[in-house]
């Protein structure tokens, strides 16, 4: 079977499964809860040109915004209600709905803005579940609002996030870097390079503020001297092995060679460095963000770049969505046919009997194995966007939630 019939069948398949088992998250937010998932109906439902697909989306986003009615609390991106409120601005962006979200996302601010201040970890700047990601939805709010208010508002709190970052650096040799947990079980500390929860989120954060006049003079700095210290975290490596590690302790340990996936490793940066080399128009760091993403295009042992599952966080799909975005940004054909090798792989996997269309997720914690997930991140609603991405007519934003687009 041809690889798009091979994807329509399994688009089918996801829709039909998530009809049956969305109200089962118990979360909220973009990553890992039914925000997201309701991304994928909207998409779909334009894809196949259904209404009744976008209209349990809308269901689905009318049981977010009564759950936090009903006094859920998590702020965070992946899980809460940044993630959740983040979602539906970018529905109305696309045009899927017609709501005026300054009148229904306005009070979030204040609750959001709570938690950037009591955060007592000044260092916590993960963007799945720290400031990164509240700042974030705010940086969308900025660009959305229709009112001067609350632009003004937005730009205060903006403000306040680049303050921070300045606040708490620590600065070397012209290089900015944050220590964060690496891994807390371990009390092990030190300096993330990842794009999920470490310095290539950051970067990819000042990058988009850099783009905008108001906040381009207050982040340059800020935004040059982080990628500074990336580039230098750099190591040699054979041809098939990663070009920088995912961390560095504060002695100076320096992890192995990491994945290749979204949340870890190469692609993160690459994609990273070379938003920034855009933003400020520096054509050698945006070379260099590609150079390091064709790199990575040769890494094709499953074992040797740690791939065992499909999903967008650290599986086949994550990785494939990257190139495809990449081409369609590009337009360099090294994309598309690392695209097109990674999909062939992704739709292998969906080998599982139990799983969700063929799919699991493979969980390393403390309860090792697979396990059946509806979620962006991680599961089927995540993989099934990647498959619409990839064949859809049409451009989609919704990557700009893990930073890509």
């Amino acid at each position: 079977m041809e690889t798009d019939a091979r994807i329509h069948q399994k688009l089918t398949e996801i829709n039909k499964i998530i009809e049956s088992h969305w109200q089962e998250s118990k979360d909220i937010g973009v990553l890992s809860g039914i925000s997201g998932i309701a991304l994928f109906q909207f998409y779909y439902s334009r894809l196949v040109k259904e209404e009744s697909v976008a209209d349990l989306g809308a269901e689905m986003i009318s049981a977010t915004v009564e759950r936090i009615n009903d006094g859920f609390h998590l702020p965070t991106f992946c899980s809460g209600i940044a993630g959740a409120a983040w979602t539906i601005e970018l529905l109305k962006e696309e045009e899927f709905v017609e709501l005026d979200t300054d009148e229904l996302l306005g009070d979030l601010d204040d609750f959001l803005e709570t938690f950037l201040k009591l955060d007592n970890n000044k260092n916590f700047y993960d963007f799945l579940h720290g400031v990164m990601g509240v700042g974030f939805y705010f940086l969308k709010r900025y660009q959305r609002t229709a009112s001067a208010v609350f632009k003004k508002k937005y730009e205060k709190l903006l403000m306040s996030v680049i303050d921070r970052l300045k606040e708490t650096a620590i600065k070397e040799n012209d290089t900015l870097r944050w220590e964060s947990n690496l891994r807390r079980e371990e009390h092990l500390i030190g300096y993330n390079l990842s794009l999920s929860h470490g310095h290539s989120s950051i970067i990819n954060f000042l990058s988009r503020l850099a783009r905008i006049g108001v906040f381009k003079d207050e982040v340059t700095a800020l935004l040059k001297m982080t990628v500074k210290y990336v580039e230098e975290q750099a190591y040699m490596g054979s041809e098939n092995s990663s070009l920088y590690p995912d961390w560095i302790t504060t002695n100076g340990h320096i992890s192995g060679s990491g994945r290749l996936a979204w949340c870890y490793g190469d692609l993160g940066i690459g994609v990273s460095f070379w938003h920034a080399g855009n933003a400020l128009k520096n054509d050698r760091l945006s070379k260099k963000g590609l150079d390091i993403l064709k790199h990575t295009s040769k890494r094709r042992d499953l074992e040797e770049v740690k791939i065992v599952d499909a999903g967008l966080c650290h599986g086949a799909f994550g990785v494939m969505h990257i190139y495809q975005a990449m081409y369609r940004a590009t337009g360099d054909a090294a994309f598309k046919e690392a695209a097109d090798f990674w999909m062939k792989q992704a739709l292998d996997m969906a080998i599982h009997e139990d799983g969700y269309a063929g799919y699991c997720q493979w969980s390393a914690g403390e309860q090792p194995g697979w396990r059946k997930e509806l979620n962006l991140l991680e599961g089927i609603a995540g993989i099934g966007l990647a498959m619409i991405s990839y064949i859809a007519p049409f451009d989609t934003k919704w990557d700009e939630c893990l930073l890509i687009g």
